[in-house]
């Protein structure tokens, strides 16, 4: 599956053309390299996510086309959440 659409669906971030942003800046990382939106995602990856000042590292754990939305937290269980160097 691809990552815009699984950030999406998983909602992990709410809109396609967001997530589609934000791997095209370059923060977003699976298994430890950097990712692209058309990057591939597959059950198992790490993703890194930079929200601004926090680092968020999920656990890909299953796919699915689509989802209700209380079911899509299923989809990713989060490692850690750390906040980045105060300024």
């Amino acid at each position: 599956m691809r990552l815009d659409k699984f950030l999406k669906v998983s909602r992990l971030i709410k809109r396609r053309t967001l997530a589609k942003e934000v791997a095209d800046q370059g923060r977003i990382e699976i298994n430890g390299q950097t990712a692209k939106a058309s990057s591939t995602v597959k059950v198992g990856d790490e993703l890194q996510i930079r929200f601004g000042q926090r680092l968020v590292t999920a656990k890909v754990e299953m796919l699915q086309e689509t989802t209700r939305k209380e079911e899509a937290a299923n989809m990713y269980s989060i490692v850690k959440e750390e906040r980045l160097g105060e300024q």
